[in-house]
């Protein structure tokens, strides 16, 4: 199968054990990279460092390993990448697209729970955009310590999803840096995705709306973006909620150790999305030949929906 040129990848945060749906979107990006003949890549993205732990890096890349999945050349930690981000903020300083913003999180909730013209529901409407030098240092003097904001003008972006299809939103003025001094995912994400050449992102539906974002920052700074992008369903418990450790055996772990054989659950991960028939026992390097995202998505309700967790 032909595709887009450039490798795959997969970005796992060390926050914990990965459960099923976490290695089903990772093995959905490998059989997509493999079966094209790309590179595959790994990134730890360990940005949050109140929750990133170096001990989940090793658990998750053993689980990934167990389930089949493998990566060219060396990991890439975004917590020793701090210098590029630092640039590209600096770039967008340098052309008038950064901003201090000093609101809290309920501000920002109050404010953008309020209609505000052709920005999206939840967007931040720009509270802090245009203050006043002297305003500014007043609330420097109250210790609100500033996040960074783009101006992003509310522009409205657009890309071609292999799965959603068509998807299109207005950018509103998102976050480079936290207030805390972490940098922000989707800074880190577009600077990483073109510095290592990445030509197609597999990533969860609950990253759609951010792709907009990076496409305005790949734009902005000048970088070279994925050539596709594929936003896979979430896995859903029998309850309809996003998959969580209430709904039981959701860790690699925790079906092992339950009597899963590891085929067995390779074969239910990857027929829950249409790749195999129901009940197929197989390896993921079995399911690389016959990998299409035509078959992708088959018994699923929609494109972008979620598929159901078996416990």
């Amino acid at each position: 199968m032909t595709g887009p040129p450039g490798p795959g990848r997969y970005a796992p945060s060390p926050t914990g054990e990965l459960h099923v749906g976490n290695l089903r979107t990772a093995l959905i990006a490998w059989l997509s990279a493999r079966s094209r003949g790309a590179e595959f890549l790994m990134r730890i993205e360990d940005l949050d460092s109140g929750r990133s732990r170096e001990k989940w890096v090793d658990v998750q890349l053993e689980e990934l390993k167990e389930l089949g999945i493998d990566w060219d050349g060396g990991l890439v930690f975004q917590s020793r990448r701090h210098g590029l981000y630092a640039e590209a903020i600096e770039t967008l300083r340098g052309d008038g697209l950064i901003y201090e913003c000093f609101c809290t999180r309920v501000e920002i909730r109050e404010a953008a729970s309020a209609p505000h013209g052709e920005l999206p529901e939840g967007a931040y409407p720009g509270t802090c955009r245009d203050l006043k030098d002297e305003e500014r240092k007043a609330r420097r003097a109250e210790g609100r310590p500033p996040a960074l904001r783009v101006r992003a003008d509310a522009v409205r972006m657009g890309f071609e999803d292999v799965v959603c299809g068509r998807v299109e939103s207005v950018v509103d003025d998102f976050v480079v840096m936290r207030n805390d001094g972490d940098y922000a995912y989707n800074l880190a994400v577009a600077v990483d995705d073109s510095a290592q050449g990445i030509g197609e992102v597999v990533r969860g539906a609950d990253l759609l709306e951010t792709t907009v974002r990076q496409l305005w920052l790949f734009d902005k700074l000048g970088l070279r973006a994925p050539a596709s992008y594929a936003h896979v369903p979430l896995m859903l418990g029998d309850d309809g909620a996003r998959l969580a450790k209430r709904h039981g055996a959701v860790t690699l772990e925790e079906r092992l150790a339950g009597g899963q054989p590891l085929e067995s659950l390779v074969g239910e991960l990857a027929a829950s999305v249409g790749l195999c028939p129901p009940g197929t026992e197989t390896t993921a390097q079995d399911l690389v030949e016959g990998f299409s995202w035509d078959r992708f998505g088959a018994g699923l309700d929609s494109p972008g929906s979620t598929g159901n967790f078996v416990g």
